[in-house]
């Protein structure tokens, strides 16, 4: 009888040279944990947000594809074409993807921690990304910046702030197209998501490298990923400029510092 096989997930930024379903090719990086293999006998291989095969999925990898992995995770049992196991890869980007699948040779890999890669996480709240600031909320040099910007790579997974509900997916550029690289002769936040969240905040992710990787009245998960850091729009260069906004709908009134309000919930964005 043939094997019902049940399939993992992956994103942009994980694969060694192999293109990704709806993401560009990144090479491995060289503080890789490992690589490995995927082997499925020709289905491409879902990656996931999580160490199951109902967590939400953001790509595939194709057979025959080279990963990157940091660290494994116990989770959902899986009987695959390499193996049968209970733990999934944890990829490059923070996606996973079942070893059940993957062909590795050399050392064992290591178990992933709580925090191993992933952005820093406080309650029901976390940062978007884990990367340093570079503009702060309204300073003298940009007054009129309702942000903070984050100096996040190119292809790094934006994710929710928060819990809630998509309420806007927009390209929003002064001319041309929010699919090539910006610049600061242009306005506009690029291709961005606003998600509203209980209490009537709003977060908003700006510069994404391409359209957002949710819909309109999508509800997500705290961590969900929303889309990949960029450059469209008013930008010099990639990073994800972050909002936060004490109201719906979301203007330049109701703009409050992100600093604070994640200093307030035990975040640091520094």
């Amino acid at each position: 009888m043939k094997r019902r096989h049940t399939f993992a997930l992956l994103t942009a930024g994980t694969l060694a040279g192999t293109a990704i379903a709806g993401a560009p090719a990144v090479a491995a990086p060289s503080n890789s944990a490992a690589t490995g293999q995927v082997v499925t006998g020709g289905t491409p291989l879902n990656a996931r947000s999580g160490p199951s095969a109902s967590s939400p999925k953001t790509g595939t990898v194709p057979n025959g594809s080279t990963v990157s992995i940091v660290c494994k995770l116990a989770g959902e049992f899986i009987s695959g074409t390499v193996k049968n196991t209970g733990y999934w890869d944890r990829l490059t980007d923070n996606t996973y993807i079942s070893d059940a699948y993957v062909q590795r040779t050399g050392a064992d890999l290591p178990k992933c921690t709580a925090t191993t890669s992933l952005p820093a996480v406080s309650g029901v709240w976390m940062l978007p990304v884990t990367a340093g600031l570079i503009s702060g909320f309204r300073t003298a040099e940009r007054p009129a910046h309702d942000g903070v910007d984050l100096g996040a790579a190119r292809n790094t997974p934006i994710r929710a702030a928060s819990a809630g509900t998509v309420i806007r997916v927009v390209c929003n550029v002064s001319r041309g197209s929010c699919d090539v690289d910006g610049n600061r002769t242009l306005s506009g936040c690029g291709w961005y998501a606003e998600v509203q969240h209980p209490g009537n905040v709003v977060t908003r992710y700006c510069h994404m490298v391409r359209r957002p990787s949710v819909t309109v009245s999508q509800t997500v998960a705290r961590g969900s990923i929303l889309g990949y850091v960029g450059t469209s729009g008013s930008s010099s260069g990639p990073h994800l400029h972050f909002e936060v906004h004490a109201g719906v709908p979301a203007t330049r009134d109701n703009a409050i510092s992100p600093i604070a309000f994640m200093k307030a919930r035990g975040l640091t964005i520094r």
